[in-house]
């Protein structure tokens, strides 16, 4: 005979006085078992690739569409931040929409130097933010220290720490340098797709917003 368990659907293997072992498929199991057939149907009808494929570019498009860079203010360039997002240079019509919890955002915007105290927190966001993610540093302190380079407390560049994909040199740089570095990252994220960060031969080398 069958039992059944009281908390899961689920039917347990009887002995029955034959020997004989009866066994049913749990709904785990049965699921599994579905999952299987339909994933065979789907790569013998090539249908898998094409969902694939199709998936891919929407999620893509999706992506560069709609980056959420966080609502980070280190110094002076986070008032050239804050100005990319006023009325005047209006980065949310270019699809750049600031955020302030690092688990809703893909886009990590360094606007300041980078102090060794400050070095851990950082990380610690950089962390909290789901794959595919990206960065960008803003400034000559984000890139270099700026004045307080090789200072005794100033990292020098926050790539010591975390993989950069765009530089945005100035000091400060202008909120048009700011939103055409966030389109140098869709260029980006068109060429690469959805790589993780920790993947840094796939990203390729970091782009410099200006460079000839």
């Amino acid at each position: 005979m069958y039992s059944e368990s009281e908390d899961e659907s689920t039917f347990e293997v009887i002995m029955m006085d034959d020997g004989q072992n009866y066994t049913t498929f749990s709904s785990r199991g049965l699921l599994d078992m579905i999952g299987d057939l339909n994933d065979k149907a789907l790569e013998a009808s090539r249908m898998k690739d094409f969902i694939g494929v199709l998936g891919g570019r929407f999620l893509n498009w999706a992506q560069r569409k709609s980056l959420f860079p966080l609502h980070l203010g280190i110094k002076c360039c986070a008032l050239e931040m804050a100005a990319a997002g006023a009325p005047r240079f209006d980065a949310e019509s270019f699809g750049v929409v600031f955020r302030s919890s690092p688990r809703q955002c893909d886009v990590l915007l360094v606007n300041g130097p980078i102090s060794k105290k400050f070095a851990d927190p950082i990380v610690r966001l950089w962390e909290q933010m789901p794959e595919p993610k990206w960065c960008i540093a803003m400034g000559e302190c984000a890139i270099s220290g700026g004045p307080y380079y090789q200072s005794y407390n100033i990292l020098e560049g926050v790539d010591t720490i975390i993989p950069v994909d765009v530089y945005i040199p100035g000091c400060p740089p202008r909120p048009e340098a700011l939103i055409d570095g966030f389109g140098k990252l869709r260029e980006k994220i068109i060429r690469i797709g959805a790589v993780p960060s920790g993947e840094t031969e796939a990203r390729g080398a970091p782009i410099i917003v200006a460079d000839e």
